[in-house]
């Protein structure tokens, strides 16, 4: 069973090798047998032998041009339809590219395949040699009686070749998978420019599915366990305020439960104002900005210029941006006393500033914070820059492109 299995493999490769190099051969020899027509009319035009030279080559020099798409609209097929490999369109900028594909490589490849592809028959017609020698008439045999010996050695010839021709199919296969892909399709500076492209489209849309689940989050703990931990908290104070014959135990259980239940609702308020404040949805960052100023815990002049709204993606890392340099300077900022935040959109661009009159000496190389907020302004194509020098200020600038 293995060894049908096997067998089976391998004509199913041979047949689709030799399917691949008989279709590519005169889809190569094509442009060959064009341009060898170009150059005998342009000799002819040269040497001036006949007048109808000059609009032959113009008819041959036309299709010639109009024959470099097709052919690589007819590679590319080829090699989808039978390797499977996708040859990335080549476009229109370099046909001089395309051209010398089909010029030069496909002089090469055109006799390389041709050659394979006619050892096949070749290799058959000699292994079958002591086969059709009998087609002889008998009289030719009498006379030449070695014929059976060279018939032998045609055979075993056609034989050697037939067992040769899978090999030498699948390294030109192998070979032609390798060379055309990188000669017809994109260059090198086209894959690149490419990449980009798409490395930018899956980066942002790796941002909106953030943005989106912090959203999802967000909406989630606020209709579910926020909504729980209030109801809980209410309940216990109605039963603090309406059992009043409790034993001072069960009293001061009830007290610190309902304290505690009160702290867990400004703990997950905080969480979920940290994921996604809904205000930034339903006011705007202007809105959730003034928020964020009231609630720090020194002063914070908020100055902010925004003609209209950016989009939600840029929002969002900007309201963080703020949020995480006013905790930041809570926390580290040495003898800081108030906090300056500027936030103005110019053109397409979204410039926050936030400075504090601390003693300075911030090191974003060190802190994990500020490279993570580098890291998501990063994330929108932002740029981010700090300057904190020993003995103040603290100066934060960050730019975010919005376009609409």
């Amino acid at each position: 069973m293995k060894i049908r299995t096997r067998l089976r493999r391998a004509l199913t490769r041979l047949t689709r090798d030799a399917s691949f190099l008989a279709l590519g051969a005169p889809l190569h020899l094509l442009m060959v047998s064009l341009l060898a027509g170009v150059y005998g009319l342009l000799w002819g035009v040269i040497g001036g032998a006949d007048d109808s030279a000059p609009i032959a080559l113009g008819f041959v020099v036309v299709a010639t041009v109009f024959c470099v798409p097709a052919l690589t609209v007819a590679q590319r097929w080829r090699f989808r339809r039978l390797l499977g490999i996708d040859i990335p369109r080549p476009g229109l900028r370099r046909p001089w590219r395309q051209l010398a594909y089909h010029s030069l490589a496909g002089m090469l490849f055109g006799t390389l395949e041709a050659v394979v592809a006619v050892l096949i028959p070749a290799g058959l017609a000699l292994s079958l040699t002591t086969v059709w020698v009998y087609a002889i008439p008998r009289k030719w045999r009498i006379e030449h009686p070695e014929y059976a010996t060279q018939a032998a050695y045609l055979s075993v010839a056609g034989l050697l070749v037939l067992a040769a021709v899978p090999y030498l199919a699948a390294a030109l296969v192998r070979f032609e998978s390798e060379v055309v892909p990188t000669l017809l399709g994109r260059s090198r500076e086209e894959d690149l420019v490419r990449r980009v492209e798409d490395l930018t489209e899956s980066r942002a849309g790796a941002v909106d599915a953030a943005d989106a689940e912090r959203r999802r989050i967000e909406r989630d703990l606020h209709d579910g366990a926020q909504q729980r931990l209030v109801s809980l908290a209410l309940n216990l104070g109605i039963a603090k305020a309406t059992l009043v014959d409790l034993p001072p135990e069960a009293r001061e259980v009830i007290d610190a439960a309902h304290r505690e239940a009160k702290e867990a609702i400004e703990e997950l308020s905080g969480l979920v104002r940290g994921l996604h404040p809904a205000v930034l949805d339903e006011l705007g960052l202007d809105a959730a900005l003034s928020g964020l100023a009231a609630r720090a815990p020194l002063p914070v002049r908020l100055r902010t210029d925004l003609p209209r709204r950016p989009a939600p993606a840029v929002e969002a890392v900007a309201y963080f941006v703020v949020s995480e340099a006013l905790t930041n300077v809570a926390k580290h900022a040495r003898e800081a006393t108030r906090a300056d935040v500027t936030v103005t959109r110019l053109g397409g661009i979204l410039r926050m500033v936030i400075t504090d009159d601390g003693l300075g000496g911030a090191d974003p190389g060190r802190g994990s914070g500020l490279t993570g907020l580098a890291q998501r302004v990063r994330s929108v194509d932002g740029t981010f820059r700090m300057s904190s020098p020993v003995g103040g200020p603290t100066m934060m600038s960050v730019d975010l492109p919005c376009q609409n």
